[in-house]
């Protein structure tokens, strides 16, 4: 018992005089390791007679525990002691406030997009908007677009397992609000868009921004007005225009429409055209009495030409040092 208590006191004393943590995993493999001090002495209670044995072996088993304890204990000063010599030698004041506070900004195409709607605000138009997991009927049937259409192939559009697909344009919030709200109706319908495409000027994930007119005695000629209207404002200054005939399902007839660059390049910047009869049956409306006209705007296309981006990437990218330019 006399030879324990020393061993102990002994090991106490070199658990104290430890300054590393390399120390101190020596002095715990000395006297508890497999072949430790103390651990040694429990191989030897074999050789005491059988009442000494278990007063014996409570008692080094007692000496193991403080020791493990005090070893725990040493452990955490010089851990806290390691943490602020560390803090100390890089120079590093924890209390001080961060530097280099600076007030963030809009995203681009956020911009740009605020700045379509607040046109469109002052031109009588509401915001609609509508879910972007839609069925084919509302992003492909109602607005003509037959089964057999290039546009629905697995190429173009992202298809779910449930049989519903993320929607190809905003198109379908027109549908849904005719058939919610009726004519005469002048609505936008902003939000984000999905196709199977990727390069300079195209994203599998886009933002679009699509325009709706219908009421009675609408023509081709209020469309074109009012694209002429919106661009001139959107780019604040007087615009020159070309129409070239298209094809949209959708609508009929049809046209793109690029503008004029300062640069002096004619650019495609949106499609367009009179809403087809057959979309206004869809929802109930006697294509004899109501007529419209639908466009169609990506946010980053405008984006582009606004700022001079020739890269649509870059949008998405989150390198600050594209973004900072636009604060």
């Amino acid at each position: 018992m006399n030879q324990t208590a020393q061993l102990l006191n002994q090991a106490r004393d070199a658990v104290e005089g430890t300054t590393t943590l390399d120390e101190l995993d020596a002095v715990r493999v000395k006297y508890l390791g497999r072949k430790g001090l103390l651990t040694v002495r429990l191989k030897e209670l074999g050789g005491l007679s059988a009442d000494e044995r278990p007063a014996a072996g409570q008692i080094i088993n007692e000496a193991k525990q403080a020791l493990t304890a005090a070893i725990k204990t040493r452990r955490n000063v010089l851990e806290k002691e390691r943490i602020q010599a560390t803090l100390q030698a890089d120079g590093l004041d924890v209390s001080l406030p961060g530097r280099g506070h600076v007030s963030g900004t809009l995203h681009p195409v956020t911009r740009t997009l605020r700045r379509m709607l607040r046109i469109f605000a002052h031109a009588g138009f509401e915001v609609h908007t509508g879910p972007e997991v839609e069925d084919e009927y509302y992003n492909f049937t109602a607005l003509n677009i037959p089964k057999d259409h290039p546009a629905r192939a697995m190429h173009d559009t992202f298809y779910l397992e449930s049989g519903l697909l993320l929607r190809t344009h905003t198109s379908p919030v027109q549908i849904r609000a005719m058939e919610k709200h009726g004519v005469p109706i002048r609505l936008i319908a902003p939000g984000r868009a999905y196709r199977c495409d990727s390069d300079l000027t195209h994203t599998p994930m886009f933002t679009q921004v699509e325009v709706l007119t219908v009421d009675r005695g609408i023509s081709f000629a209020n469309l074109k007005s009012f694209t002429y209207e919106f661009l001139s404002s959107f780019f604040e200054r007087e615009v020159e225009l070309r129409f070239r005939p298209s094809y949209f399902p959708f609508t009929e007839p049809s046209a793109e429409v690029d503008v004029l660059s300062e640069s002096g390049r004619w650019l495609e910047i949106l499609g367009c055209g009179m809403v087809h009869p057959k979309v206004l049956k869809n929802v109930g409306v006697d294509p004899e009495e109501y007529t419209g006209y639908a466009l169609g705007f990506g946010v980053e296309r405008l984006a582009m030409l606004r700022y001079g981006v020739d890269d649509l990437r870059l949008f998405f990218e989150n390198d600050i040092r594209f973004l900072e330019q636009f604060r």
